[in-house]
């Protein structure tokens, strides 16, 4: 009999380093639960045959691991293109079939309540901030916690980022004085239905979901393919609206938009109260920032002050999503302790770069050559000249210090653009600039307004 360690058909596949490596790469859950169980069976001129023992859990590794296995298969073995399975029982030396542990199940009921119910106590209906784009959610998710099978089931969708996670968070924290609920991922419930398969545990998977009272489940739309699943689900679904237990749900888009769910699903998501939460207008933003603003103050003894000009800045640029707003915040409060300073406008450009709706100009040398030169005051041609004088050394060391910080080139071909001066002179500038930078604020302010300007000025206003 083959086995899923020492099998190599050439000394160039070693099955046992790339089992080593799936440990590494995914975890010890995922490898114990899913990945262990790949045996390997042959390796062929450029794809590799396993096998696993049911139907179900090829698909379950097929469909959200095969990819990056493959991957790093491919790293140690480059001839490799794919990856063939097959459905086998395997035996042991002595020709016993292998079963699963009995002493390894898991308990569902103790699994779900203690370490994934997801409840947060610090995301409730008095910390969310309301504006007109989510004012109707936030109503209807208040009108559910007071009365419970009301509106059932009660589905919010919004893109990610827009707080429908607090509204389900809120109305699991108040129903639970009083009401037994479960609040759990799709992707959880998921992996609890596959645990429960494995380990012969699905009366007590059943139990679970089937009696509670309230049952909370985020991003919904995770929940597709898997039609044994899905019939479980379906019938969960069922049991709970029968006997008047509340179901919420929540998903990145309307019922009628979910990918692979049966559309009996879909349909019975439509039947009942479904909201939506639109991007935070303006106002909204503004108000969030200012509120996030005064719960740092109150963790932090480092009081955080931040002039409405930059606040406003903040709040008109990022846009699309509560949740890079708060990061956005987080950042710059991270600069502001570390700094000790609040940061200025142009500072707060640079800490959000990535985050910003701003155009940015595409950044060359050359560029960075005329602002700088612009800047203090000298032609290009002497700043690229062979001279030392004082008044253009710093300027040239400034032009390669930007250039080495805010382009992809290399030493060398930073050098070549300033006529031709070896890497070492590059070196030397940046690591004369970055220690000036720390005893001279003059020059680092300089530096700062001179990063904005690349950063972000449109070359008709160069």
């Amino acid at each position: 009999m083959k086995n899923n360690l020492n099998l190599n058909v050439d000394k160039n596949f070693n099955w046992e380093v790339i089992q080593k490596e799936l440990r590494h790469q995914f975890g010890n859950e995922i490898y114990e639960s899913w990945l262990k169980k790949i045996v390997f069976e042959e390796k062929f001129t450029n794809y590799i045959l396993v096998s696993v023992s049911t139907r179900f859990i090829r698909d379950w590794i097929v469909s959200r691991y095969l990819d990056q296995i493959l991957g790093i298969i491919k790293k140690l073995n480059r001839e490799i293109i794919r990856i063939e399975f097959k459905i086998e029982n395997k035996v042991d030396k002595k020709g016993n079939e292998i079963q699963l542990n009995s002493n390894s199940k898991i308990s569902f009921i103790k699994d779900s309540f203690l370490q994934y119910n997801r409840i947060d106590q610090n995301k409730s209906f008095e910390n969310f901030v309301i504006g007109q784009s989510n004012k109707l959610a936030f109503e209807a998710a208040k009108k559910v916690s007071e009365n419970i099978s009301h509106y059932n089931p009660f589905y919010i969708y919004s893109g990610v980022g827009m707080g429908k996670t607090h509204l389900l968070n809120s109305i699991g924290l108040k129903l639970k004085e009083y009401k037994k609920v479960t609040f759990i991922s799709a992707e959880r419930f998921m992996y609890q239905f596959v645990k429960s398969i494995k380990s012969n545990e699905m009366v007590k998977f059943k139990d679970n979901f089937r009696n509670t009272d309230v049952l909370i489940i985020d991003d919904i739309q995770f929940m597709n393919g898997k039609e044994a699943m899905q019939e479980e689900f379906f019938h969960t679904f069922n049991s709970l609206i029968d006997k008047g237990s509340q179901v919420i749900l929540s998903a990145d888009r309307p019922p009628s938009k979910l990918i692979k769910i049966q559309e009996r699903i879909k349909s019975r998501f439509s039947g009942g109260l479904v909201v939506d939460i639109q991007s935070p207008e303006n106002d909204l933003r503004l108000k969030i920032l200012k509120t996030k603003l005064d719960e740092l103050n109150i963790l932090y003894s480092e009081k955080l002050k931040l002039s409405d000009e930059i606040l406003s800045f903040i709040s008109s640029e990022i846009r699309n999503s509560v949740r890079e707003l708060v990061g956005a915040l987080n950042r710059v409060a991270s600069f502001s302790r570390i700094y000790n300073k609040a940061p200025t406008l142009n500072e707060i450009k640079i800490i959000l770069k990535d985050l910003l709706n701003i155009n940015e100009t595409k950044i060359t040398i050359d560029n960075i050559q005329t602002l700088v030169c612009k800047y203090f005051k000298i032609s290009k041609n002497e700043m690229l000249s062979s001279r030392r004088s004082r008044y253009l050394v710093r300027p040239r060391q400034v032009a390669i210090y930007l250039s080495k910080i805010l382009t992809t080139k290399s030493l060398p071909e930073i050098g070549r653009e300033f006529s031709n001066r070896d890497h070492t002179t590059v070196i030397h500038s940046v690591k004369t600039i970055e220690k000036l930078k720390c005893d001279n604020d003059e020059l680092s302010n300089g530096i700062n307004y001179l990063k904005n300007q690349i950063l972000y000025k449109k070359e008709n206003e160069i």
